[in-house]
């Protein structure tokens, strides 16, 4: 059974994956999109959303990362994902399951769920510019409007040549909202013959024993419910070996935030932008940990990042 760490935009940047991956259980994780229009895009295009290129395409813990593409012309698409593999991608994730409007209305991500015919000319595509030894795979949801040709989809996607295929388990109209329909997954599972990754809705092991039982499949992608809470994965890694482990507590996932934070203020283009995005991250933990909440409602007004560095050590002194 493996468990993976879903790419998430402008959220599960390589500081991210560093921290999560650290902690345990994640077999492998796929980049941020890289968006393909109608053209080569430079070594730097890729450098920045998948950083881990010029490192062994492995995150500092060792956990192999893959990079995802997202286009919708199968002759760009190719040419793009042939030259990431000269960079050292080990394998070639496709999106077609990102529901985001402004993505859609460029013809990306599950906009092309309309379109099965075209799924498999992107696959096939990409396969073709690959060498064999370098998988592609694929990331989609049931559909689009509805999920009536969902099966027919991932039989694009896998008669392409995908290796694997990961079901975001919700259409693109019903977004976010719950629940996930993971039994439609092991219908899919059925109408292919690849490894097929459960996703969607997976906040706790409870959930991810109901959604292994209810889709029939073992393999399962991890998104906002490892955000949420960070050891998730190592969690449902100790239950599938049988062990027991402690869930995580705040005291031990402090250190790591503010490491985080450090991580951010070297990166961001301007002091001013860090505090942001810790933010972000902390509305997510704060699902898990009532401490995470305090500390936003403590930092939210805040945009001078020396202020906030100063009320996240006040935060960790009082523990």
């Amino acid at each position: 059974m493996q468990l993976a760490l879903a790419p998430m935009e402008g959220l599960v940047d390589d500081g991210l994956r560093a921290l999560l991956t650290g902690i345990g259980g994640i077999d492998w994780c796929v980049s941020e999109f890289i968006r393909i229009n109608d053209s080569l895009l430079p070594a730097s295009s890729f450098l920045r959303l998948a950083p881990e290129l010029a490192k062994g395409s492995v995150t500092p813990s060792g956990t192999p990362m893959r990079v995802q593409l997202l286009g919708s012309d199968p002759h760009c698409v190719a040419d793009n994902a042939a030259f990431a593999a000269t960079l050292g991608a080990p394998v070639i994730d496709l999106n077609f399951g990102c529901p985001a409007k402004t993505v859609n209305k460029s013809k990306g991500g599950a906009v092309l769920l309309k379109e099965p015919e075209l799924l498999h000319a992107i696959v096939s595509a990409v396969r073709r510019a690959l060498p064999a030894q370098i998988p592609v795979t694929a990331k989609m949801r049931l559909g689009f409007d509805h999920a009536d040709d969902a099966e027919t989809c991932a039989q694009a996607l896998a008669d392409g040549g995908a290796a694997s295929i990961v079901v975001h388990a919700r259409t693109k109209a019903d977004g976010y909202k719950p629940p996930a329909y993971w039994e439609r997954i092991g219908s899919i599972r059925d109408a292919v013959k690849v490894p097929v990754y459960a996703n969607g809705e997976i906040w706790t092991v409870d959930d991810w024993r109901r959604c292994r039982s209810l889709s029939g499949v073992d393999d399962v992608m991890l998104g906002r419910g490892l955000i949420a809470r960070p050891d998730l994965a190592r969690q449902i890694a100790a239950v599938r070996d049988g062990r027991v482990i402690e869930p995580m507590r705040w005291l031990e996932l402090l250190p790591l935030v503010e490491g985080y934070w450090h991580r951010v203020r070297a990166k961001v283009s301007h002091p001013k932008y860090a505090p942001g995005v810790l933010k972000q991250w902390l509305v997510w933990l704060a699902r898990s940990y009532p401490e995470a909440e305090r500390l936003f409602l403590d930092i939210r007004s805040l945009s001078d990042a020396d202020e906030v560095e100063r009320r996240l050590a006040a935060s960790a002194s009082v523990l």
